[in-house]
């Protein structure tokens, strides 16, 4: 075997272990691990809650939020609601003094400050044992917040994630219920790497204050980690929403995604050593830095294949990353109405994603770093 060729077989390797070896792997894994039980708790002995749920600007949503936290179903006695605005100069300020919720409390920082500070006035009048983080971009199910509580009568855990399957048949979608299959695979191993941003829960004891610049999510997986706690997901704890409307603003979420995962990853390296975290950092090289390589290892596919074009093999390799790259041109586009079938979704997203990796990449290595939290509109 040539060099080119031993590149084109890492490379190969490279992109499919994240997306597919990875997730073999969990399962496999699971079938050996003891199974996990957990005595839930009973409606008696629900813990007291404080629900923080950070806004900028959502005047033409954050309607629809209050409306749904007041539908949640939760002992009032022990549910405390903090509604944080982040220098909202639209009329959101507005909307949540005119629709006062029962146990709720506004806080208004005076100028935009960013998501980690608006979490931080929140966590600073937070006065229940369990804090939940949710956004405005999710509507939460009525026992939603009953559910992802339930899973704290294990002392094991620290973190407990909710479930936000992304409404239509788009990429996100896709990828959606992937990442949501994914995360139910590292709960039954060990601990979830990342939780859902839009929704999830901490234990008050273990969430120090957040970063501005780092994914809170993100972080408060690896701080309960670190604390040596557990991070799971809780599939009955279901939140919906609707998919981002704007392609280039998606693509811009992305790479703000891709970004602050690794400034939070890169703070806590310490975290991928596994004679310090085990199994976890297992999961963190896999989930997250392999997956943050692969579009590296695409981009060695295609120049390696494009070197060996002459060996009939490596001629439909190369067309077959073509095609790849056409198709999600094409959906792009909206060629051919490409972008309504499953493989113009799944070629667009695909690739999408791995060029706001790249972009991520670049700005890292720049010494950009996202500072300032703004809301998708979804």
């Amino acid at each position: 075997m040539s060099g080119v060729e031993l590149v084109f077989w890492l490379s190969l390797a490279g992109v499919f272990y994240p997306y597919f070896g990875y997730p073999l792997l969990l399962w496999v894994l699971r079938a050996v691990v003891p199974a996990r039980t957990i005595a839930a708790a009973a409606d008696a002995d629900l813990p007291s809650v404080t629900l923080i749920i950070p806004v900028h600007n959502e005047q033409a949503r954050v309607g629809d939020k209050l409306t749904n936290t007041a539908a949640l179903r939760y002992p009032q006695d022990r549910l405390q609601i903090l509604l944080v605005s982040d220098g909202s100069t639209d009329r959101t300020v507005d909307i949540i003094r005119e629709r006062p919720l029962p146990g709720a409390a506004l806080i208004e920082l005076p100028g935009r400050s960013g998501k980690a500070a608006a979490l931080n006035a929140g966590l600073a009048r937070a006065s229940h044992e369990i804090l939940v983080f949710t956004d405005t971009s999710i509507q939460l199910g009525a026992e939603a917040l009953e559910q992802i509580v339930r899973q704290f009568a294990d002392p094991a855990i620290g973190c407990v994630s909710g479930e936000d399957p992304i409404v239509g048949g788009g990429g996100e979608a896709l990828y959606g219920r992937y990442e949501l299959t994914l995360r139910r695979l590292e709960s039954s191993v060990h601990s979830i790497v990342g939780a859902s941003g839009s929704f999830y829960a901490q234990r008050r004891h273990l969430c120090q204050p957040f970063v501005e610049g780092m994914a809170p999510d993100f972080l408060s997986v690896l701080r309960t980690v670190e604390q040596g706690f557990r991070a799971v997901s809780e599939p009955l704890a279901v939140g919906t929403m609707t998919s981002v409307k704007d392609p280039r603003q998606e693509f811009e979420r992305k790479v703000r995604t891709v970004l602050r995962g690794m400034t939070t990853l890169f703070g806590y390296g310490h975290l991928l050593n596994p004679l310090r975290t085990g199994i976890f950092a297992f999961e963190l090289w896999s989930h997250k830095v392999m997956r943050w390589l692969a579009p590296l290892f695409m981009l060695g596919a295609l120049g390696s294949a494009l070197a060996l074009v002459a060996h009939p093999f490596y001629a439909v390799a190369l067309a077959a990353q073509l095609l790849l790259y056409v198709a999600a041109l094409a959906a792009f586009r909206h060629w051919a109405g490409l972008q309504a079938s499953l493989l113009g979704k799944v070629a667009l997203y695909f690739t999408s994603v791995n060029l706001a990796i790249l972009a991520g990449w670049w700005r890292y290595g720049r010494g950009v770093r996202q500072e300032i939290w703004t809301p998708s509109n979804r």
